[in-house]
């Protein structure tokens, strides 16, 4: 689809003509939407939003035909092509919504027409664009605008901005509002939660049904994520204990908290490829599942991060206020890359001040001439940090064998093993 024919092409190549490529891009989204009978869910939020998408996205599928944003295709491209991918046959259908300014999610959520609208939580993210926290929530809010009649939101009862989220939600004319999280008013409700370094048991009480079932990703925020999910599939039709099942087979994708065994000639690190985005609140639940990991002997749990972007003029402060986090933690050794975090080497004991660099270029060989047996290593940064880089480099250590040698037995080469 191109608004003017290039230069070069056959005569014949299969090309649609249009005046504007992005008005035509969202024509075709309207009509994939406009041809479906799926029920459909729509999540925003500052942190989680893709993770809790692509959770609903596997259980909903373990019971009929699904449909979800691929990746983090959340913006003015992403969603309408999406929808537009929408195969008439769906029975459900998951989008994600995502902004870094007011007034964007209203044309995504007009345009997905949502039953359920989803916003996992509200966190200082995007201040640079943002005066307050409130108008961030003001923001996510957004989605209401969209749910088609009698549809419902989904809301975590346990973040401070929930009662505002209601308020804004009532004022769009929302009739059904769920809440989740720990209080006892909560209809999707946490009772107990047992975690360890790759999973929760959990025990929750959704919307009337008790369950206890197991979460196949590390961090205490996935007690929320789950909840917000098993919510979202009751309130679409699904199964709600056949989808808490699902939960257990829940893996981080690339960039998302994925771990793999590298193995060097002394033996084995860990990696945790966290590297895709960050924020503060989500800096703090990588230092926990880090925190939560059992080191090989001999071995040290190092993180290595870079910038947040997008925080403003506190950035500094906010990047210095981590280390608190990583004390807590119990956390080795630090790497830190770029100008913002070096607000957080200078905020950290010197003694688990690692190596700083200006960027994650520089930083990277420093951390792979570091790294040993036995190590946990986590990576985390804002996408334009570019910590890939230091992932990168940490794999391409890997000395495991070709598939049908010696190698392949453990099932450990790089990449080769998420979990």
């Amino acid at each position: 689809m191109v608004a003017r024919r290039p230069q070069g092409l056959p005569s014949g190549a299969p090309l649609l003509l249009v005046e504007d490529t992005f008005a035509a891009l969202r024509d075709l989204g309207a009509a994939g939407r406009g041809r479906s009978k799926a029920r459909i869910a729509g999540i925003t939020g500052s942190v989680g939003k893709t993770g809790v998408k692509e959770a609903l996205a596997l259980v909903l599928s373990r019971q009929e035909a699904t449909h979800a944003s691929v990746g983090s295709f959340n913006n003015h491209w992403g969603v309408p092509l999406s929808l537009a991918r929408l195969p008439p046959s769906a029975t459900f259908a998951i989008f994600e919504m995502g902004m870094n300014h007011a007034g964007e999610i209203t044309p995504l959520t007009t345009l997905v027409r949502p039953h359920v609208a989803a916003v996992t939580t509200v966190e200082a993210v995007h201040l640079e664009n943002f005066a307050s926290v409130e108008d961030i929530a003001d923001a996510k809010a957004e989605i209401f605008a969209g749910l088609e009649p009698g549809g419902a939101a989904v809301l975590n009862c346990d973040n401070p901005h929930f009662d505002r989220l209601v308020q804004r939600a009532r004022e769009a004319g929302v009739g059904r509002i769920v809440a989740f999280g720990r209080s006892p008013a909560a209809e999707a409700r946490l009772i107990a939660t047992d975690e360890d370094d790759l999973g929760s048991r959990i025990e929750a009480d959704v919307m009337g049904t008790r369950l206890s079932f197991h979460v196949g990703v590390p961090g205490s925020h996935w007690a929320g994520n789950a909840l917000c999910v098993l919510a979202c599939t009751a309130l679409v039709g699904a199964d709600v204990g056949a989808a808490a099942a699902a939960l257990a087979d829940l893996r981080p994708p690339k960039g998302r908290g994925l771990r793999t065994r590298v193995r060097l000639k002394s033996g084995d690190f860990e990696l945790i490829d966290d590297s895709y985005n960050a924020s503060p609140p989500s800096m703090r639940a990588s230092f926990e599942v880090l925190g939560r990991s059992r080191p090989g002997v001999g071995g040290r749990r190092i993180a290595v991060l870079g910038d947040m972007l997008e925080l403003g003029s506190g950035s500094g402060r906010l990047h210095a206020g981590l280390a608190p986090a990583l004390i807590e933690n119990r956390i080795d050794q630090v790497y830190t890359a770029g100008p913002m975090s070096a607000f957080l080497r200078d905020a950290l004991p010197p003694s688990m001040r690692a190596g700083h660099a200006g960027s994650s270029a520089e930083l990277a060989p420093l951390v792979a001439a570091a790294v040993g047996a036995g190590d946990v290593v986590a990576v985390k940064g804002s996408a334009g940090s570019r910590m890939r880089l230091v992932v990168e480099a940490l794999l391409a250590l890997d000395r495991s064998e070709p598939a049908g040698e010696a190698g392949a037995q453990a099932g450990t080469a790089a990449g080769s093993r998420g979990y």
